[in-house]
């Protein structure tokens, strides 16, 4: 495989570029990551089909990664429950290190061949889950390694990869390869390939949530009423939902029953 990941960037003699050549150089850059995207949206409207499909039927889904990438995951697994109001062991996080040692950044762990499926097999992983490896280069050891474990037992993989042909994709059954190419600094893939792994965090995570029917209309009304700028938010959905039109009557009963959702249902029970 060729590592588009690793070869020199377009751009040089960076130390002696003015601030607005370098930030007009970065721009350039990021701006191909939606089009990378864009050409892979089939591979990823797979894998998201997969994943809905083993949550429905009582699974759950595992990230599965090192670096930058790993610790992206992180951030989108922890906001689910808040937004979607989902059980937190429905999308979970392996990660080189592990997900404690967050902000330590042990690079050196991506190498580790073994504590990724050591991890799984702590999480009780079985064949009605599915893990996503994610890895830039496609070639993490950590990565590999847990997805041929996956494999041998019969657990369904996916990967997010931005080289082709990588070992990775080959571990996998729904793999997701977004070419960004190379990087501004030569093999900083924490830029743009760091960049396309986010947005395939909130592509992949919103329409999955959205398919197990945690959104209706364009609203989370599953939203954990954690702070007061949620509650602002539910009233005016419950509000724009009913017949309620008194503020402090809506945050009264979307109180009372804790949801949107659960509010709008008592609230079409009561009312016919």
């Amino acid at each position: 495989m060729i590592r588009i990941t690793e070869q020199p960037s377009l751009y040089n003699d960076l130390e002696q570029k003015r601030i607005e050549e370098i930030t007009a150089g970065i721009n350039t850059e990021d701006k191909k990551v939606a089009l990378a995207i864009e050409q892979a949206l089939p591979q990823v409207n797979k894998l998201i089909e997969a994943i809905v499909n083993k949550l429905k039927n009582g699974g759950r889904m595992f990230y599965l990664g090192a670096g930058s990438g790993g610790r992206l995951s992180v951030l989108d697994a922890i906001e689910l429950p808040t937004t979607y109001g989902v059980d937190s062991d429905l999308v979970n996080v392996v990660l080189a290190g592990g997900v404690e040692n967050l902000v330590s950044a042990l690079e050196e762990k991506e190498d580790d061949v073994e504590e990724g499926w050591d991890t799984l097999k702590e999480a009780n992983i079985t064949t009605k889950d599915i893990v996503v490896g994610i890895s830039a280069s496609g070639t993490t050891p950590f990565v590999i390694s847990a997805l041929k474990e996956c494999r041998k037992n019969n657990i369904t993989t996916g990967c997010l990869v931005s080289n082709a042909d990588s070992p990775i994709a080959a571990e996998s059954d729904f793999p997701v390869e977004v070419i960004t190419g190379p990087e501004f600094i030569t093999g900083s893939t924490r830029m743009k390939c760091g960049t396309a792994q986010k947005m395939l965090f909130d592509m992949i995570s919103t329409t999955v949530m959205i398919q197990l029917g945690r959104v209706e209309g364009n609203s989370m009304v599953n939203v954990k009423l954690i702070n007061d700028k949620i509650v602002d938010r539910g009233v005016k959905m419950l509000m724009a939902k009913t017949n309620i039109i008194n503020y402090d009557q809506a945050k009264s009963f979307l109180l009372q029953y804790g949801s949107v959702k659960k509010a709008l249902e008592n609230y079409l029970t009561i009312t016919h």
